[in-house]
């Protein structure tokens, strides 16, 4: 692999980063929503996915 002096190094880093499209401020606040939100509904669902496998437990322990 051949090698770059540190001024190269710097002007391909440059060049790449002026490629990237940043996220605009709605972007990145409808995102930040949505991650909130989904981590809200991933919660209640394994809280219930939970108190169902519990309930259940109790009732087959419950038998004996």
């Amino acid at each position: 692999m051949a090698k770059t002096n540190p001024v190269q190094f710097i002007q391909q880093v440059r060049a790449e980063v002026s490629k990237v499209v940043w996220p605009t401020r709605r972007e990145v606040v409808l995102t930040t929503i949505m991650v909130f939100i989904m981590a809200a509904v991933a919660a209640f669902f394994f809280s219930m996915v939970d108190l169902g496998i519990r309930s259940g437990l109790n009732g087959i322990f419950g038998l004996f």
